[in-house]
C-alpha cells in the first residue's frame, strides 16, 4: 500500500482502493474488461496488458484492493480457492515436506493427500493447536508449514505467531489459508506469515454468485513467483468474476459486523439448547482457544459448528427442517447455510483422518448470515425439535 492508503480505515479501504480505472467518463465503479487481448500500439510497446491469461485491468483493481486489505505488497486474483492453493504448491519441488494442520478442509486434505502426494511431495498432518506439535514434525525436507485458523470444520485456532516462530526458526515458510475470518477479522501478516491465500467465493465476495481465489504475498520474491505461476498454468480469474468479488468485497465491513452478531448469538443459543452435545466458536468463553482468538483476531466470525444428540439420521432432519438455513455446502454468504462435514464437505478426507480430526456424525457446520438473529434462532430451534420428535 502507498501511504494515503496505509492511512485509511479498513472498511473505507474496501471501497475505494483500486476501483478508480477509468479515466476515459470517470465511473464510480471498476469498469469490466471482457477483452481476451489488447491491442499494441508498436512493437514492444503496450499500455500495460496484452493477453487476459496474464493481466486485465478488472482484475488488477480487485488484485490491488486485497492486497491492501491483507497488508501485502501485490495479489494474484485465481479462478478457484482450489487454483490459488495449487499456485502456492508449486513453489515446491518433489522430496520437499510440508507441515498442515490434521483438520483442515476437505478439499485441501485431498490436493494435498492424492494429488500432490502423487507428484512427490511429502505432507504431514498434525494436532497444530500445540506449536511443539509442529516443532516435532520438522523434518531436513521440511520447507513450509500450512496454517488453516480457525480451522475447518471445529473451529480450532493455530497460534500464529508461534508457529511462525518455529518455521522462522527452521528457516521454512509459512503460508496461511484466511478463508474463515477474512482480513477484517484476521491478518496473519501481522503475526509474521510469507503468504497468505484465500477462496474469495466466501467472505470476500459474500454473495454466493461466484468462485474465485487470491495469493497475497509480502515479499517481492513471492510475488513474482506467484505472478508467474498463476500465468504459467493459466489460474487465474476471469474479469467477470474479479468484478462481482470487487463488488461484493465493498461492503465485507459491514458484512462482517452482521455475520458475527448472528453467529454469536445462535452460538449462545445452542450451548443451553439440551439437543446440543457441543458448540464450536471461538466467540464463546469456554472454547478452548478463547484468549488465542482475542490475541489475534479482530472478531469471532459467522462460522461455527455443533453437534447434535442423536446421530446422522437427527443431523439430516435438522438439516431439511430448517426453513431458513440452506442444506448447502460453501459458507461466507449473506444467506445462512449448514451442512453436514461427515458426509458433505469432508467427505473427501479418509473416515479415518475425519475420526483423528474430530468430526462426527453428529457434526453440523452453519455459515451464520446476515439475517435477523432472533429469525436464524426461532427457525433452529423448530427444526431442533422437529428433529428431536
Amino acid at each position: 500500500m502507498n501511504s494515503d492508503q496505509d492511512s485509511l480505515h479498513f472498511e473505507t479501504r474496501c471501497i475505494h482502493v483500486g476501483v478508480d480505472k477509468d479515466s476515459a467518463f470517470n465511473s464510480c465503479t471498476t469498469p469490466i474488461y471482457p477483452t481476451s487481448t489488447f491491442r499494441w500500439e508498436g512493437l514492444g510497446q503496450t499500455k500495460g496488458y496484452d493477453y487476459t491469461r496474464s493481466g486485465n485491468p478488472t482484475r488488477r483493481a480487485l488484485e490491488e484492493n486485497l492486497a491492501a486489505l491483507e497488508g501485502g505488497i501485490d495479489c494474484r486474483a485465481t479462478s478457484t480457492g482450489m487454483s490459488a492453493i495449487n499456485a502456492v504448491l508449486h513453489f515446491f519441488k518433489p522430496g520437499d515436506h510440508i507441515i498442515a494442520g490434521h483438520d483442515i478442509y476437505g478439499g485441501t486434505y485431498r490436493l494435498f493427500d492424492s494429488v500432490f502426494t502423487g507428484m512427490g511431495l511429502k505432507f504431514s498432518f498434525v494436532n497444530m493447536e500445540k506449536p511443539e506439535n509442529v516443532k516435532a514434525a520438522l523434518t531436513p525436507a521440511t520447507k513450509c508449514i500450512w496454517i488453516e485458523t480457525p480451522s475447518n470444520p471445529l473451529l480450532n485456532l493455530v497460534d500464529i505467531q508461534a508457529v511462525c516462530a518455529v518455521a522462522k526458526a527452521a528457516g521454512v515458510m509459512t503460508i496461511a489459508d484466511n478463508t474463515f475470518m477474512s482480513p477484517y477479522c484476521q491478518r496473519p501478516f501481522e503475526f509474521g506469515v510469507d503468504v497468505v491465500v484465500h477462496s474469495t467465493t466466501k467472505y470476500l465476495n459474500g454473495h454466493s454468485d461466484v468462485v474465485g481465489g487470491a495469493v497475497i504475498s509480502k515479499t517481492k520474491e513471492h510475488a513474482e513467483r506467484v505472478g508467474y505461476i498463476v500465468n504459467a498454468l493459466g489460474l487465474a480469474c476471469s474479469p467477470f468474476d474479479a468484478w462481482l468479488v470487487l463488488r461484493g468485497v465493498k461492503t465485507l465491513g459491514p458484512r462482517m459486523e452482521a455475520h458475527q452478531r448472528g453467529a454469536m448469538a445462535v452460538a449462545q443459543f445452542l450451548a443451553r439448547h439440551p439437543q446440543v452435545l457441543k458448540v464450536y466458536y471461538p466467540g464463546l468463553p469456554d472454547h478452548p482457544h478463547h484468549e488465542l482468538a482475542k490475541r489475534q483476531m479482530t472478531g469471532f466470525g459467522g462460522m461455527l459448528s455443533f453437534d447434535v444428540k442423536g446421530g446422522r439420521e437427527v443431523a439430516g432432519k435438522v438439516m431439511t427442517t430448517s426453513k431458513l438455513f440452506a442444506m448447502a455446502e460453501s459458507l461466507g454468504g449473506v444467506e445462512s447455510l449448514i451442512e453436514h462435514p461427515d458426509t458433505m464437505s469432508h467427505l473427501s478426507m479418509t473416515p479415518e483422518a475425519r475420526k483423528a480430526a474430530g468430526i462426527t456424525e453428529n457434526t453440523l457446520r452453519v455459515s451464520v448470515g446476515i439475517e435477523h438473529p432472533d429469525d436464524l434462532i426461532a427457525d433452529l430451534g423448530k427444526a431442533l425439535k422437529a428433529a428431536a420428535s
